[in-house]
């Protein structure tokens, strides 16, 4: 059963026929959205594939293809595409949609300044554990970059950020084995926390928001350099 590809297909059929909406527009953005993509792509495939081959994470044979490229199932590659496309397609919509979905700039600075604190002291507090301290430190650093390069960003993704989470909550907890008998993904406990939100490990949050947030800041940096 290739619930795996299933899960891709579906995450990405719906944005992507919205996306030639008269009023989304979407397709529009894709000169911003593919480069942005293949970067950010480039970064968490690199190190999907360490982790892989060192056995921090792991994926169930009976969910896929078995077609594999450098120890990652395709489908794996493909949630590099799929998720990001409807994740990205959700902020942009929210914010096409509804310009007003923002926070004003005291807000976002004080949430800046709360999560750079909170993935700070993760950082310092488990370095022993790979895929937190990896995970913290990565979300760390791109919003970082998003401060320096893309601030007023942020005061609507912080927002649209909390609309994904709905589906991400629902795709990621299928993956790691909510609903279905196996998880499709699974992970080595000694190197995460161990703190599970139904069937996900919390610093998956920190992987969608930074995977995410590279992206969209990296659509934006690319807008300005354009004109």
């Amino acid at each position: 059963m290739n619930l795996y590809l299933y899960l891709d297909l579906l995450s990405i059929s719906i944005p992507l026929i919205f996306s030639f909406h008269p009023k989304i527009q979407f397709y529009k953005q894709f000169n911003y959205l593919f480069p942005s993509m293949f970067i950010s792509g480039a970064i968490y495939i690199a190190w999907d594939v360490m982790f892989a081959k060192k056995g921090i994470w792991g994926f169930n044979e009976h969910y896929l293809l078995g077609i594999y490229l450098f120890d990652l199932p395709i489908e794996e590659w493909l949630f590099f595409i799929c998720i990001p496309f409807a994740s990205v397609f959700t902020h942009y919509t929210l914010s096409k949609l509804y310009p007003s979905f923002r926070l004003n700039k005291i807000s976002t600075k004080w949430i800046s300044r709360f999560i750079i604190v909170l993935l700070s002291l993760v950082i310092l507090l488990h370095f022993d554990r790979a895929y937190t301290a990896v995970n913290a430190s990565l979300s760390l650093a791109i919003l970082i970059f998003a401060l320096y390069k893309t601030p007023d960003v942020l005061a609507s993704f912080y927002l649209t950020f909390l609309v994904v989470l709905i589906p991400f909550f629902i795709v990621n907890g299928i993956l790691t084995g909510s609903f279905i008998q196996d998880e499709i993904v699974w992970y080595n406990n000694d190197e995460n926390l161990g703190i599970r939100l139904f069937t996900i490990p919390v610093e998956d949050i920190f992987y969608a928001f930074g995977m995410l947030l590279l992206t969209v800041s990296l659509m934006e940096v690319f807008r300005k350099a354009r004109g």
